[in-house]
């Protein structure tokens, strides 16, 4: 085994992809969650919130049986792209961003939550719909906390392994990424290796958390 930048790049692709996706996401449900009251919301918000305590392993072995090729979603994506995602950088995106949506999910709630419902009030008389409420208000306002959730969620991604072990597989320059080029380095003996690629996570993660901490 040999230091490679082919994991860094995988990392951070497969890390900003992850984050585009769930900001997206999570602006919409966040929206719709704080809008709405209904029941089983709480079951709903419970199962957003699973990635945070369940083991990366179940979240890999879920994954599997989602889009694997006995199941229906996973026939469909064979049908169309000709393929199985599993063993793919597609399904290391998949599996970071199911693991960084709680994180996104709780700021970007959290700033919605914050909005003086009074701004809103004045708004809707005004005649404003509750789109253009939502891109004209809500997301300018709580554009600090939907910024911390892009940074954590970014940062989640970036350090995932379990599920994307499970998942995507440690296939060297096609779905290796810095966590399992990490564990291929400890396993192979490869020690000097495997602390470049710790240090530039652990460097990475301090940069992008100090950030937010930051004054």
């Amino acid at each position: 085994m040999e230091f490679s930048w082919l994991p860094v790049q995988l990392s951070v692709f497969v890390s900003l992809v992850a984050t585009c996706i769930t900001c997206i996401l999570c602006v919409f449900v966040s929206y719709w969650m704080v809008r709405k009251s209904f029941r089983g919301k709480s079951i709903i918000e419970t199962i957003f919130f699973l990635p945070l305590v369940l083991p990366p392993s179940v979240i890999g072995f879920l994954l599997i049986i989602i889009f694997g090729n006995n199941s229906p979603v996973g026939q469909a994506i064979q049908a169309i792209t000709g393929r199985s995602v599993i063993f793919t950088v597609s399904a290391a995106v998949i599996a970071a961003t199911v693991v960084a949506f709680p994180l996104m999910y709780q700021s970007i709630k959290t700033g919605f939550q914050s909005v003086d419902l009074n701004i809103i009030g004045a708004a809707k008389v005004d005649g404003a719909g509750n789109w253009r409420i939502l891109w004209k208000i809500i997301i300018p306002v709580s554009s600090r906390a939907i910024i911390a959730g892009v940074i954590l969620s970014f940062t989640r991604a970036f350090g995932e392994f379990g599920a994307t072990l499970m998942f995507a597989g440690n296939i060297p320059g096609q779905t290796q990424t810095i966590p399992t080029a990490i564990y291929l380095g400890i396993e192979s003996g490869q020690t000097q290796i495997a602390w470049y690629y710790v240090l530039i996570s652990v460097t990475f993660a301090f940069i992008l958390l100090f950030s937010i901490n930051r004054k």
